[in-house]
């Protein structure tokens, strides 16, 4: 079949780490991908961002991406997008018109109202990734949300053929939107089983390693044993730098386990928040023991996290969580917030604690770090689930048969689909 993914905002070739580039990005290239692998014509509609970049692209066999010309060919934050978005549509329904697909799938909000107007027909998937009611609830004035976004991803809710969500928790968000019960499927994000797995080299990861993702291999050499007290326990915190994902409660929960350190990946070592969190390390009183690391090229986040004893991510909501999947197909044990997908993910494998509660993060550490058997039975429970449930072949098989379902006219089953 011929497929159209929508992803304004999330450019699937972009470098991850940056504010608005994570998970999403993730998400629809490796999906893209494996849609392609099974034989479909994939095009993937982001929008245009970097005037160096040609019109299109080509991700992997039967997968192009399309930069649409929507406002600036320059970076804009996804919040300040909504006034390029009547161009974007645009130009997606002129696409179309031209060279229909079988299926419009779109990818958050934006994407989800301009597949609605440009569509024509075209029987229409959508995944919120992350739902604005929640975001709402969790940051109020901080929110930066367009006022407009919560009522119009409850119409899009109601008037797509099909809704994905991600996890458990989403389905009673959706309900509570008002999408019908029958045109919901749970089909989970996720995870590259061959590059995330629990064999492979370690990063270097001593207290005196070098910062950044150029470091040099480590002194043990790679995937070595590194022997017993030659470093001190350490612990991951891998993602976007932005307040809601929690990474000051990590800070503020190193001050109880003295001897740990922390690394922190992701954005830029100069971004408000990377400069936000060492200013807490330092009040904290830990800051020689916490490294603030910047983006690490993706295919070196593996070995990052085999480099952990444990990779922790507490972030305030989330709607499904990468991370905590990787660092499971990783075999590494996560300590994650009993939020959203992780619900779903690490419960029964991992170990769940409230957000935002720096005490409780450090006695589930201490408890986890004081325990290598526990530690190596939480990793190998983690990795099997990432095998079982979460390899991409699994999901883009999920995913089509939405896709064949709604070109037949038929409403999805949410029993019958769930992940």
């Amino acid at each position: 079949m011929k497929i159209a993914l929508i992803s304004e905002h999330a450019d699937p070739l972009a470098a991850i780490g940056g504010v608005d580039a994570g998970g999403q990005n993730v998400h629809v290239a490796a999906l893209a991908t494996w849609l392609g692998a099974r034989g479909h014509t994939v095009v993937v509609h982001t929008r245009r961002w970097d005037p160096g970049r040609p019109r299109t692209a080509v991700l992997a066999p039967g997968v192009t991406v399309e930069y649409v010309p929507a406002g600036p060919a320059a970076p804009v934050p996804k919040d300040e997008l909504p006034p390029y978005m009547p161009e974007f549509t645009e130009r997606l329904a002129a696409r179309w018109a031209a060279d229909r697909p079988d299926v419009v799938h779109a990818h958050f909000w934006m994407s989800g109202q301009a597949a609605l107007l440009a569509r024509g027909g075209v029987p229409m998937v959508q995944t919120f990734h992350a739902l604005g009611t929640v975001k709402r609830r969790w940051q109020g004035r901080a929110d930066t949300s367009p006022p407009h976004r919560v009522e119009t991803e409850r119409r899009i809710g109601r008037r797509a053929d099909a809704v994905l969500a991600t996890c458990g928790d989403e389905v009673g968000e959706l309900r509570a939107m008002g999408v019908p019960e029958e045109r919901i499927a749970v089909v989970p994000c996720g995870v590259d089983l061959e590059l995330f797995r629990p064999d492979g080299p370690d990063a270097p990861d001593g207290p005196d390693a070098p910062d950044g993702p150029d470091a040099p291999d480590g002194a043990y050499g790679p995937g070595a044993p590194r022997p017993a007290g030659t470093r001190s326990p350490l612990v991951l915190s891998i993602g976007r730098l932005v307040p809601r994902k929690g990474v000051d409660t990590v800070v503020q929960a190193l001050r109880a386990l003295p001897g740990v350190e922390l690394v922190i990946a992701g954005g830029s070592p100069d971004d408000d928040e990377a400069v936000r969190l060492r200013e807490l390390a330092a009040r904290c009183g830990v800051a020689g023991r916490v490294r603030v690391v910047g983006s690490v090229p993706r295919e070196r986040v593996p070995a990052l996290m085999r480099a952990a004893d444990v990779v922790v991510t507490v972030p305030w909501y989330e709607p499904f969580g990468m991370v905590p999947v990787e660092a499971m197909a990783c075999g590494v044990p996560v300590v994650a917030s009993a939020v959203g997908g992780h619900l779903d993910t690490v419960a029964g494998c991992g170990v769940l604690v409230p957000p935002r509660r720096p005490r409780a993060l450090a006695r589930a550490l201490r408890e986890l770090l004081d325990d290598p058997a526990r530690r190596r039975e939480l990793g190998a429970a983690g990795a099997r689930r990432a095998r079982e449930r979460y390899g991409w072949p699994r999901v883009a098989e999920q995913t089509e048969a939405v896709y064949t379902q709604v070109i037949d006219g038929k409403l999805c089953r949410l029993a019958a689909l769930g992940g």
